[in-house]
């Protein structure tokens, strides 16, 4: 397994505005093609106005169909379309990260 960790960092006092367009209109379909949502979150001390999410792929292979469906899909292009012509996003990041063996062999013991 692999993770996708994406952190979004948003325009100064715009976070929420980006959070309900993505509610409205990409949680849905990132859902229906990406699958295992780990954790969605907004930053409450630290850095802020960042949105933190984390999705779980069988592989990079995986990872790469799944976002490449997903991309091809005209509501999710709508979705990008809105947030870009809204302007609240300042950087977009992503990590790729992978399980440790003793938390693999712990997360599999649950």
């Amino acid at each position: 397994m692999i993770v996708d960790l994406r952190i979004y960092t948003c325009q100064p006092n715009r976070m929420a505005e980006f959070v309900k367009l993505y509610e409205t209109m990409a949680w849905e379909i990132q859902k229906r093609y990406l699958g295992r949502c780990l954790g969605w979150y907004t930053t409450l001390e630290g850095p802020l106005n960042r949105v933190v999410h984390l999705w779980a792929y069988d592989s990079q292979a995986d990872r790469e169909q799944r976002r490449a469906a997903m991309a091809a899909d005209p509501g999710f292009q709508a979705y990008l379309a809105k947030a870009a012509e809204l302007g609240v996003l300042q950087e977009m990041q992503n990590r790729i990260v992978a399980p440790t063996a003793f938390f693999k062999a712990y997360s599999e013991a649950q």
